[in-house]
């Protein structure tokens, strides 16, 4: 547990120091959720999520992949229009992606 937790801090370290970057470059960002001309509604949003959720839950233990749960929780967030539940949902996409920080590092030895 000592070794997940020290991965952690690191990962989470490496993703502050990229937002100071970024606020560097551009300053504080402040767009809306969701383009007024976007052609995706959250109710697309919502299906692709669901159609994600489905490959998911129909792969066997040992058998899922990084790009589906990426995207489950990706489409997860997009559909959702109220912000507090955004918010909730973007937490949960951030831990996604640091998940497969992880494990790209496990695999590298890092």
């Amino acid at each position: 547990m000592t070794d997940d937790r020290a991965a952690i801090d690191r990962i989470c370290a490496e993703i502050a120091a990229e937002r100071r970057r970024q606020v560097a470059r551009w300053g504080r960002q402040d767009h809306p959720s969701v383009s007024p001309d976007s052609p995706e509604s959250p109710a697309v949003h919502a299906e692709r999520a669901e159609a994600w959720k489905a490959v998911n839950d129909g792969r066997r233990a040992g058998e899922h992949s990084w790009d589906a749960i990426l995207l489950e929780e990706v489409y997860e967030a997009l559909a959702e229009t109220d912000d507090v539940r955004r918010r909730a949902e973007l937490l949960q996409v951030a831990a996604v992606a640091a998940a497969e920080i992880e494990a790209i590092d496990w695999r590298l030895g890092r």
